[in-house]
């Protein structure tokens, strides 16, 4: 063996070998694909696409930062088809969701757990799949990568303030080149209520509701962060970082809100399990504000007030 090629071997072994060691890639997402209501199928077609689609997610270099293996973000992609309109054209709904390591703990809190409605794609088997950010190449891809870089906001966004602006620009840059696109969810009209990908990201975006990115970060690093070590100071961070939320809310009440909706689901039952174990007060202050910036789950915050006092 030649000395250069030596070295390269060498090289390689130590990058396989090496725990911590520093990688381009950002995520470790979990990539399910059901399709049971597809009969009369070739049952293949969706074991190769659900290994496409991972390779897609986990081997992607998405951004210029650098992440050790450690750092990964975990997330899950699950995709449920319910029609096949052609060889190669699909329709089902796709969920996201997101975890974030809490400091100085094992527990894991989701930032994002959610289901969109409207996902229409083409895959051919096979066919390598490739981001390209200047363009809209297919459906599939843009989708994915669209929610990468949600993925990727939310994650950044819960560790310092504004953080994941860069990659919700990406996000939005998906959605401005998808504007042509016939499938549904990129348009302003597309869905019901304003619950499409071109509404979530205008939401993050706007001005009029940096409340609720500013929520993101202090409950998390003012809040969970610190609940190991100042568990009082840190619930007393979580209801004032709810409050931002409810200036949002009174500002610009909105029914069909798809960002605050999105961060409200990823967080309630989290919520109720924290502050059922709060002061009577203090109980009184959170279930106030919940109630009225998310009333759907008026039953569920109504928990923490029936639950005993420490």
């Amino acid at each position: 063996m030649k000395s250069l090629d030596l070295k390269k071997f060498v090289l390689i072994i130590t990058v396989v070998m090496i725990p911590g060691l520093i990688i381009s890639q950002e995520l470790n997402c979990n990539v399910q694909i059901s399709a049971q209501k597809i009969q009369g199928s070739n049952r293949q077609v969706f074991e190769t696409m659900q290994r496409d689609i991972y390779e897609f997610m986990n081997s992607t270099v998405w951004t210029n930062h650098v992440y050790s293996y450690a750092e990964r973000i975990d997330c899950n992609i699950l995709i449920n088809l319910t029609d096949q309109l052609s060889a190669d054209e699909f329709r089902g709904t796709i969920q996201v969701q997101l975890r974030r390591p809490v400091y100085n703990t094992t527990y894991n809190t989701t930032l994002l757990n959610f289901i969109d409605n409207n996902f229409q794609f083409r895959y051919v088997e096979f066919q390598p799949l490739e981001f390209d950010p200047t363009v809209h190449r297919t459906n599939l891809i843009s989708v994915l990568a669209y929610y990468t870089y949600i993925i990727l906001g939310f994650d950044y966004d819960s560790f310092s303030a504004q953080g994941g602006n860069e990659f919700f620009q990406m996000a939005e840059k998906i959605v401005t080149n998808a504007q042509n696109a016939p499938e549904p969810g990129w348009k302003p009209y597309d869905g019901s209520r304003n619950r499409n990908r071109y509404w979530l990201i205008k939401n993050i975006l706007d001005k009029e509701y940096e409340g609720l990115r500013k929520f993101m970060y202090e409950y998390n690093i003012n809040g969970l962060d610190r609940m190991e070590s100042r568990l009082s100071e840190a619930r007393t961070s979580m209801v004032e970082s709810l409050r931002l939320v409810q200036e949002v809310y009174r500002r610009k009440p909105d029914p069909f809100m798809y960002y605050l909706q999105i961060v409200m689901e990823s967080k309630s039952d989290e919520l109720v399990n924290i502050f059922s174990e709060a002061f009577p007060e203090e109980k009184s202050r959170v279930v106030q504000i919940l109630t009225e910036i998310d009333p759907s789950n008026k039953a569920k915050y109504e928990r923490i007030t029936a639950a005993n006092v420490p």
